[in-house]
């Protein structure tokens, strides 16, 4: 098998996370549950992996135990392409968790969403400072991002 697929690690919630997620996201689908056998080491019949698939790209999700934790220094980036869709995954992912600065979300398993327009990186990008810093100092006042209030301080830059 080629490729990355992104492991997460979860005390018992693998399974619940999973569904989770994939009810989230648009194109999204469990592709399969293993399950703990005799040689343990957690109860048998207990789920142990959960493979997943959001939008195309490969996640399994373990039931591992309680000694790790997710931290905001590994997230994953949703590129949105509007408003509405940074505002539709906000909606659907804050529930349980924590609003963090600049378009990042704790959800309820504790990892870390970048909720970000792709215009906002485009923005970013600009070979012009004034107009890329303008774009920058606007996000970094904000939990949820607001793409018209980025878009204003951008252009008004010279």
């Amino acid at each position: 098998m080629k490729g990355i697929t992104t492991f997460l690690w979860f005390d018992t919630a693998a399974e619940e996370a999973a569904k989770f997620y994939v009810s989230t996201f648009k194109d999204s689908r469990i592709t399969k549950i293993a399950r703990f056998g005799d040689a343990g080491p957690r109860p048998k019949g207990m789920v142990m992996t959960v493979d997943f698939e959001i939008q195309g790209q490969k996640f399994v999700a373990l039931n591992g135990g309680p000694e790790y934790h997710f931290t905001p220094a590994v997230s994953l980036l949703v590129n949105c392409e509007s408003q509405q869709e940074v505002d539709e995954l906000w909606e659907k992912l804050l529930p349980g968790g924590k609003e963090m600065a600049c378009g990042w979300i704790n959800d309820k398993y504790g990892l870390s969403w970048q909720l970000t327009p792709t215009a906002l990186l485009a923005m970013i990008a600009d070979p012009n400072p004034a107009k890329s810093q303008a774009a920058m100092r606007a996000m970094l006042t904000m939990k949820k991002l607001d793409l018209a209030v980025i878009k204003t301080a951008y252009d008004r830059a010279k």
